[in-house]
């Protein structure tokens, strides 16, 4: 899925809008314009993957930003994935067969985790879970609901069930531009064999180098890509 570290642009979406929470909060976010101008910036920048969170959809449980992700999956000709409200498979399997290459799975796959199987079975590789902890406790709904799981334990669980990727947020970090803790996603990448991306928290090249040397197989940088902390063409000279 990503033969070498990637740095992925988020294109987080609340109300047609883009839109960078802080700590994950509902009415703590700065809007930077309309998303399928932000898709084509970052493609244009040298983007190998686009990160898409339907926001509204993370929060009231159904997808409300349909209509611009469609719009970027017919522009951009990248890797697109996507998530926020999608519930069940046949959401899933419905957006794969749109030409969304891999589906972002969080509150399904906690409260129903045998969705991740089924998607698997027959889309092999393009299931990424969604891990968001805050408080070393993933979070769900929004990052408004507690479940009791510890990340790491859980990530192995959805291994096993088919889960290609995993995706592991660091809500307590997130949007903040103070820097990223490496140590918790260390803890879910000796978990597992399957790539794991680190999002939250990323300031700097140097947080973007940091996780990569925790082990992470690309990192989603949102906030600081669009207050111009470091251009994606600084990130791909760092990197390489």
């Amino acid at each position: 899925m990503f033969p070498e570290f990637e740095v992925i642009p988020a294109v987080d979406m609340q109300d047609g809008r883009v839109v960078q929470l802080v700590g994950g909060e509902r009415g703590t976010g700065r809007t930077y314009g309309d998303p399928v101008d932000a898709a084509e910036r970052w493609v244009g920048a040298g983007a190998r993957t686009l990160h898409l969170v339907d926001l509204d959809g993370a929060f009231e449980g159904e997808r409300v930003n349909a209509e611009a992700v469609e719009r970027i999956v017919e522009t951009v000709d990248v890797d697109v994935q996507l998530g926020g409200g999608i519930r069940t498979a046949a959401d899933a399997t419905g957006l794969l067969d749109r030409g969304v290459d891999r589906v972002i799975l969080g509150t399904a796959a906690v409260e129903t985790p045998e969705i991740v199987e089924a998607i698997s079975a027959d889309h092999p590789g393009t299931v990424m879970v969604s891990l968001d902890a805050r408080g070393g406790e993933v979070v769900v709904s929004g990052w408004t609901e507690g479940t009791g799981l510890d990340p790491a334990d859980a990530a192995g669980r959805y291994e096993d069930l088919g889960a290609g990727a995993i995706l592991f947020t660091d809500v307590d970090v997130e949007g903040q531009l103070e820097g990223v803790r490496t140590a918790p996603v260390e803890r879910v990448v000796e978990a597992v064999d399957v790539p794991v991306v680190a999002s939250g928290g990323v300031a700097t090249l140097d947080d973007v180098l940091a996780l990569r040397d925790a082990g992470a197989a690309a990192v989603v940088v949102g906030s600081a890509l669009y207050e111009g902390r470091f251009t994606l063409a600084d990130a791909f000279t760092a990197v390489a």
